[in-house]
C-alpha cells in the first residue's frame, strides 16, 4: 500500500479550482476528495525513485471553504490518525476578491524536534499554525509568501550532519552540505514534516521562489564566482540536484493548473516511468543558459497583482554588463506590470499586449494566470488597485549598505584599477555585497520601471516591493530626485526576514548603523571613492529594524492598505504565539 511521505501542500487556489502537492512512497494514483463531492485525482511521476504528485481539484465553489482528503490508491493517507488539527480546506475566493491578506517572511531554519531546545527561538510559520488551528474560523493569510532560503543546503541542523555522516561520511567535500537530489529531498523532509508546518502548508495556499541558500550562499554573486565553481568537483551535482529539487518541491506548485496542462517539461516527466533525465537536462540548461528558462511568474489577486521575481538565477554576470536580470526577465517584468493598464500610463506610446508575448524562451515558463483584457473594473480604473514585485533580495536597503555595495559594484569593474578590483571581487563574497545595489544599473532600473507603474489616473493605490534575505524587517520609502518622474502611487520596500533563523549582534549593531546619519554619510563617501553616479531615488526608514522571527501580514481591501508585523514569542506559561508589535495603514 502506498503512504504518504510528504504533503500535502495546498499551492495554486483560484475561485473554482486548486493543486495540491504529495510525494507518496510509490507509483499510485493520488486523489483529493472534497467533503462536497469535488475533487481531483492524478497519477504520481517519478524522479529519482521518489513519486509525486500535483493534483487538480475543479469544480470549486467561489467564497465557499471545503474540508479535503487525500487518498493514495483509494486509501486514506490525510488526514492523519488522531490527528490534533482541524480538517485542512480549500478556501476559495469570492469573485471579486474583494479583500486579500497576504503574509510573507524568508530564511527558515527547519525547527527541532519536539522537545528539543530551538536554539534561534519560536518558529513563525509554527506559531501561525498554532494560531489558525485555535481558531479555524478566524483570520488567516489569502496566500502565504516564502520568498527564499526555505531549506539551507550549505547550512544544515545537527541532526542532518549525523545523517550525512551516517550515509556517505563527511570528509570528502563538500563535507556537512548536502551534496545531491536524495540529500536535498532531505532536508525538505526535516523541514515540512514539521507538523505544525505540514498542517499549514496543507489549508493555507502558497507561492514560492529561492534565494541564494536553497543552493548555496552567495549563489550568483559574481562571473568570477560562477567560474571558481564550476571548477570545483562536487558543484556540478549539487547545483543540478538543487535546481531540480526546487522545480518539484516549490516551482510546480506556484503555476496554475491551465499552465501546467500546457507545460512541456510537466509533460515530458509525467508520460515516463522515470523523468529524471528529462528534468535533469532542463536543469543543465537552466545551469549553462540562464536566460533559456524562467522561474518569475506572476498571480493575479482579485485586484491585486503579485509578480514574484528571480533575482538569483536570472542574473547577467559580465563584469562590465552586470544586471539582476536579463533582457528578456526585463520584458516580462514591463509586460506583466502594464498588462491592462489604462492608455494614460507613461508606456502609452507603446503597445500593450492583450495577453503574454510570447519573448522566444520555451514553452515550460510561467504567463499569466488568466489571459487578459483590458483588466479594467468596471468604473474605468486600472488593472489593478495594489501591485507587489517580490524579490527575494531589498530593493532598498539600509543606505550605508547600499553605498557599500554600489562602491564595491565600482571597484570589482576596474574604476579604480586592477588592484582594487581583486579586493573588491574578495570582499564581495566574504560580506554578500549582491543585493539590487551591487547591480546599480538594475536598482535604477527598477526605480524608473516602478515609477511607471505607480504613475496616471489609473495608477494603482500602492506599489509594494516585498523581500527578505537580510534576518530584520524594516518599511522603506522612497523619495524621487528632483527633475525625475516619479510615481502617484504610495511605494514602500517591505522586509520580512527571518522566519526561523538568527542574526549575530554585530550584525545587529551594522543594520542599525547602517540607516543612521552617519552611516549615511559614509556612505555618501565611498560613493564618491567610487565614481558611482547617485541613483534615481532617495529613502528613509519609516519602520523597523526589527530583529527576531517574524511574520508581514498586509491586508489589502479596495484601495487600502494595512501592514501588520507580528513576532513569534515564547510564552510565559511554555509554548509560543505571535504577537503584533506594528501596524500601519500604507494607503
Amino acid at each position: 500500500m502506498a503512504s504518504l511521505r510528504l504533503g500535502p501542500l495546498l499551492r495554486y487556489v483560484d475561485g473554482s479550482s486548486a493543486t495540491v502537492w504529495v510525494e507518496a512512497s510509490r507509483p499510485c494514483t493520488a486523489e483529493v476528495r472534497g467533503a462536497d463531492g469535488t475533487g481531483g485525482e492524478t497519477r504520481t511521476f517519478q524522479i529519482a525513485d521518489h513519486h509525486y504528485a500535483l493534483v487538480p481539484v475543479t469544480g470549486l465553489t467561489p467564497g465557499t471553504t471545503t474540508p479535503y482528503e487525500v487518498l493514495l490508491d483509494g486509501e486514506r493517507v490525510w488526514p492523519l490518525p488522531d490527528s490534533r488539527f482541524p480538517p485542512s480546506v480549500i478556501h476559495t475566493p469570492v469573485d471579486d476578491h474583494e479583500t486579500v491578506r497576504v503574509a510573507f517572511g524568508s530564511c527558515r531554519w527547519a525547527s527541532p524536534p519536539e522537545g528539543e531546545k530551538d536554539p534561534v527561538g519560536p518558529d513563525a510559520l509554527d506559531t501561525l499554525a498554532t494560531r489558525i488551528a485555535a481558531d479555524p474560523q478566524g483570520e488567516r493569510p489569502d496566500v502565504l509568501l516564502l520568498l527564499g532560503d526555505q531549506v539551507y543546503a550549505d547550512e544544515v541542523s545537527k541532526s542532518t550532519r549525523r545523517w550525512l555522516e551516517d550515509r556517505r561520511g563527511l570528509d570528502e567535500p563538500p563535507g556537512a552540505e548536502v551534496a545531491d537530489y536524495e540529500e536535498y529531498t532531505h532536508l525538505y523532509y526535516e523541514s515540512w514534516l514539521d507538523p505544525e508546518v505540514r498542517w499549514l502548508l496543507s489549508t493555507v495556499p502558497s507561492c514560492m521562489i529561492f534565494d541564494d541558500h536553497d543552493v548555496i550562499d552567495d549563489w550568483n554573486t559574481s562571473e568570477a564566482w560562477v567560474s571558481d565553481m564550476r571548477d570545483t568537483p562536487w558543484w556540478r551535482e549539487r547545483v543540478l540536484s538543487g535546481l531540480m529539487s526546487y522545480w518539484v518541491h516549490q516551482h510546480l506548485g506556484n503555476l496554475s493548473p491551465d499552465h501546467l496542462a500546457e507545460d512541456p517539461l510537466y509533460a515530458s516527466v509525467r508520460a515516463v516511468p522515470d523523468g529524471t533525465d528529462a528534468l535533469r537536462s532542463f536543469a543543465s540548461r537552466a545551469d549553462s543558459d540562464p536566460a533559456s528558462v524562467r522561474w518569475s511568474y506572476r498571480r493575479d489577486f482579485g485586484r491585486t497583482r503579485l509578480l514574484m521575481v528571480d533575482s538569483r538565477a536570472a542574473r547577467v554576470l559580465a563584469e562590465q554588463d552586470r544586471s539582476m536580470l536579463d533582457a528578456e526577465e526585463w520584458d516580462w517584468l514591463r509586460e506583466q506590470i502594464l498588462d491592462g493598464r489604462a492608455p494614460d500610463a507613461r508606456a502609452s506610446d507603446e503597445q500593450v499586449p492583450d495577453e503574454q508575448a510570447s519573448d522566444g524562451r520555451t514553452s515550460d515558463e510561467q504567463v499569466p494566470d488568466e489571459p487578459a483584457s483590458d483588466g479594467r473594473a468596471p468604473d474605468g480604473s486600472g488593472a489593478y488597485d495594489h501591485l507587489l514585485i517580490g524579490t527575494s533580495l531589498p530593493w532598498l536597503l539600509p543606505n550605508l549598505v547600499h553605498d557599500a555595495e554600489a562602491w564595491n559594484a565600482s571597484m570589482c569593474r576596474g574604476e579604480r584599477g586592477e588592484r582594487w578590483a581583486r579586493r573588491g571581487e574578495k570582499l564581495r563574497r566574504a560580506a554578500d555585497l549582491e543585493h539590487w545595489a551591487a547591480f546599480p544599473s538594475s536598482f535604477d532600473r527598477l526605480a524608473e520601471l516602478i515609477a511607471e507603474a505607480g504613475s496616471g489616473s489609473r495608477a494603482p493605490a500602492t506599489v509594494c516591493v516585498l523581500s527578505g534575505d537580510v534576518h530584520h524587517a524594516y518599511i522603506a520609502e522612497p523619495v524621487w530626485r528632483k527633475g525625475l518622474p516619479g510615481p502617484d502611487a504610495r511605494v514602500v520596500q517591505l522586509t520580512c526576514s527571518p522566519v526561523h533563523n538568527s542574526i549575530p549582534p554585530y550584525i545587529k549593531i551594522g543594520f542599525r548603523f547602517g540607516w543612521s546619519g552617519v552611516g549615511r554619510a559614509i556612505g555618501r563617501r565611498l560613493a564618491r571613492h567610487g565614481r558611482v553616479t547617485p541613483p534615481p531615488v532617495d529613502w528613509r526608514k519609516t519602520g523597523g529594524p526589527w530583529f527576531g522571527n517574524q511574520l508581514m501580514t498586509l491586508t489589502l481591501r479596495g484601495r487600502s492598505a494595512r501592514l501588520r508585523l507580528d513576532h513569534a514569542r515564547e510564552e510565559p506559561g511554555g509554548g509560543a504565539r505571535l504577537r503584533t508589535i506594528s501596524e500601519s495603514e500604507l494607503s
